[in-house]
């Protein structure tokens, strides 16, 4: 076996092979080879990001704009919509270009409110007078037409059943010679989604804003040229991006597209597969006509919120003579994205980058040379690695590799810099240094040493109590960040301000430590994991890192479990407080529960990181916990958690519009699991329950505080705060009925 490790021939076969191995992976070029190149082109975009241009503003729909005393929630009527069209005609802008699909008929037109109110509400003459009054479609179709230079946007959708009309191509496109279509490279829609084509018609522009980010959910590269396909599948047309769109008719809506490759004089080793001209702008493109974004940092100054320019506060100046945007930042609207800049941002600022971009010529490209380059590159300099791996120490070959290395990652982010070359550093690098590496650990037989030192280094780094699961199932450990189903759990003392009053800090940290030793060890035995304490409060969440279908009913076992907990800990209290002479303390926890899609990773700073998850069912457990209190109930759910667990003793308490969420939700408690769901005690609350929710949601108050008092009479005393306070709400609501939009929606004003 000595022999074997020290023989060279045997050494350069196997480091050939080593060689070999990693050139075929990137011939195939893999999602993870992928991340790697895309991870030394975020770095390099960091490090030199591109100067924010001002070719281009967005006009937010924000937070503000969307609140009551502002201009309302969204959807805006289309008289809105077209007086902001009519105010940024009015500042100068080049073009205004909505980030939006108009799907839909505006149903606040009055013809469609006459045809939607119900007999008797109003009377024949108002219901006339409504019917011939002018269509809010119209109106701003009409606004588009006069302003002579907006751009809409469509986007695609996976079903060709969704496209109810093809998109209207504002522009024709003008193919070189000799340039072959871009059809069967481009991003295929299989299907659209439009706008109503009066307003399609009215615009002087059609772009579609589809993106598609990588696998890691970054934008880095767009399509500049969507192929539509129809449904009959047949190919109809190529579509600008929103972006070009914006371009072109920023500069003169009769232009068109003209695309064409390079001529010969032209034609390099490192040149771009094709050339796109609009107007007095040309834009390398490759030859699927995808086009790499380079990206500046978000910047506030290129927003203006929509409710300034509606009340023309904001300084003209900021519109004229640029391309104007109309998106959202709103988090309620959901057009977020990731840049390799930043995590997340709204979606019409990779639009605004793109428009930048352009205007400033700061193009950056790929060629498919470049990828052949690369590997001759890797080929040559990992043989002489191997070459001269028998013949030189450890060091000397150290030393070599990692200068080659160091020039790789100069010549590549010069490139970069200087050229907008896009030449990836890491693949290359990677595969050198593992020869190297390989080639030194022959060398010296340290193989199994380092191997040892590896495992005894893994072992420090995982928790003894899943060691023998993730033995088991390795692949069930993914750190990093990944969006999952999860399923979260707030929880905090109820009247901890109190509380800490009476004590003194060393017997409030002991308190602390009482309650949530227990706590936590219930987390930890239903296989939840503890994201952090927060001084009397506790978050935790399932199905990350370690997998669980059961995740949601976990996590409502353990919250069920949590306040039985407290028994024995509130009974050594009131001990020690009787012979101390004084009251006793008695801990109860206020939880709340949900489930859904969440963002989980290593979060934090580069000085200090931690696994986490974010999102919005993260918010709105917090939220859940925060309203067990106005409840009067130890526990509340979510309605994805509640789906889980319909087994369970569960009744529905309200549906609720969240501080911060636009959408309202139901909530629910669990007054315990199967065994309490099956009781004759729970099934005599629950038919009255049941019905006198369905009663105060109809209006019927009276009948509603009628079986409230049925509900009383089987009421565990966990719940008797809610019959409390719903009899409050629902007198409150006699004395001043609501008016007929109310739809039983309570909107809670505190989080």
């Amino acid at each position: 076996m000595k022999k074997l490790l020290t023989n060279r021939w045997l050494h350069t076969l196997f480091l050939l092979g080593i060689l070999g191995g990693a050139v075929s992976l990137r011939f195939q070029d893999y999602d993870w080879i992928k991340g790697m190149r895309h991870l030394a082109f975020d770095t390099y975009n960091r490090a030199h990001e591109r100067p924010a241009g001002d070719a281009a503003v967005i006009v937010d729909l924000d937070d503000v704009s969307l609140q009551d005393d502002k201009l309302g929630q969204w959807p805006w009527p289309r008289t809105t919509v077209a007086r902001l069209v009519d105010t940024l005609t009015e500042m100068g802008a080049t073009a205004i270009v909505f980030d939006m699909v108009f799907a839909e008929d505006d149903r606040t037109s009055p013809s469609v409110l006459a045809r939607r109110l119900e007999p008797g509400q109003l009377s024949e003459q108002a219901l006339s007078e409504l019917a011939v009054l002018p269509n809010n479609d119209d109106i701003l179709a009409s606004s588009f037409s006069a302003a002579g230079n907006v751009v809409t946007g469509f986007t695609w959708a996976t079903s060709a059943d969704a496209t109810r009309h093809d998109p209207r191509a504002a522009a024709s496109i003008v193919f070189g010679k000799g340039t072959k279509p871009l059809q069967q490279g481009s991003m295929t829609m299989a299907g659209v989604t439009t706008n109503i084509e009066k307003l399609e018609g009215a615009a002087a522009g059609n772009g579609c804003f589809g993106v598609s980010p990588e696998v890691d959910g970054i934008i880095r590269k767009v399509p500049l040229f969507f192929a539509f396909h129809g449904k009959d599948g047949n190919f109809v047309r190529l579509y600008p991006s929103l972006a070009m769109e914006a371009l072109r008719v920023s500069q003169n809506p009769k232009l068109p597209y003209k695309i064409r490759q390079l001529d010969e004089a032209e034609r390099g080793p490192l040149s771009p597969d094709m050339m796109l001209k609009v107007g007095e702008y040309e834009v390398p493109l490759g030859a699927d006509g995808i086009f790499h974004v380079y990206f500046s940092k978000r910047d506030e100054k290129n927003y203006i919120p929509a409710w300034t320019v509606m009340d023309k506060s904001v300084d003209a100046s900021r519109i004229k003579g640029k391309i104007v945007l109309v998106g959202t930042s709103a988090e309620g609207l959901k057009d977020i994205r990731s840049t390799p800049l930043d995590l997340y941002i709204p979606g019409v600022d990779v639009h605004l980058n793109i428009i930048n971009q352009v205007k400033q010529g700061a193009f950056l490209f790929r060629p498919k040379l470049m990828q052949g380059a690369e590997i001759v590159f890797t080929v040559a300099v990992g043989f002489l690695v191997i070459v001269l791996a028998p013949f030189v120490n450890a060091i000397l070959l150290a030393i070599i590799s990692l200068s080659l290395i160091a020039a790789l990652m100069f010549v590549s982010f010069h490139a970069f810099d200087v050229q907008g070359l896009l030449l990836d550093p890491v693949y290359p690098s990677l595969t050198i240094l593992m020869v190297s590496v390989v080639a030194g650990l022959l060398t010296y037989l340290r193989a199994e040493i380092e191997r040892k030192a590896v495992k005894q280094a893994f072992g420090l780094y995982i928790s003894p109590d899943y060691m023998k699961e993730l033995a088991a199932n390795p692949e069930q450990l993914r750190l990093g960040g990944e969006l999952r189903d999860i399923s979260v759990m707030f929880t905090d003392i109820r009247g901890f301000t109190s509380i800490s009053e009476q004590l003194k800090p060393d017997a409030l940290i002991q308190l602390m430590n009482e309650f949530l030793t227990p706590m936590s060890d219930l987390v930890m035995a239903n296989r939840g994991t503890i994201d952090k304490y927060m001084g009397d409060a506790m978050m935790a969440f399932w199905n990350a890192p370690l997998e669980d279908a059961d995740h949601a009913r976990n996590a409502c076992i353990t919250a069920l479990s949590m306040n039985k907990a407290l028994e024995p800990i509130n009974a050594a209290l009131a001990e020690k407080a009787a012979s101390e002479e004084r009251s006793a303390i008695t801990l109860k926890a206020g939880i709340g529960v949900n489930s859904g899609p969440g963002a989980v990773g290593n979060m934090g700073s580069r000085q200090r990181f931690a696994y986490s998850v974010l999102g919005d069912a993260v918010n709105l457990a917090s939220r859940l916990e925060s309203q067990t209190k106005a409840y009067g109930v130890d526990l509340l759910i979510g309605e994805a958690t509640y789906a889980s667990v319909t087994d369970f003793a569960a009744l529905e308490l309200d549906l609720i519009q969240v501080k911060g969420k636009l959408k309202p939700v139901r909530i629910y408690t669990l007054l315990g699991d199967t065994d309490v769901a099956k009781s004759a005690e729970f099934h005599l609350l629950r038919l009255p329950h049941t019905e006198m929710l369905e009663l105060y949601r109809a209006r019927e108050f009276k009948a509603a505080l009628d079986i409230l008092s049925d509900c009383e009479a089987h009421a565990p005393a966990n719940i008797r705060g809610y019959y409390d306070m719903m009899r409050e709400r629902i007198i409150s609501l006699q004395k001043t009925p609501p008016d007929s939009s109310w739809d039983g929606v309570f909107v809670a004003t505190s989080k």
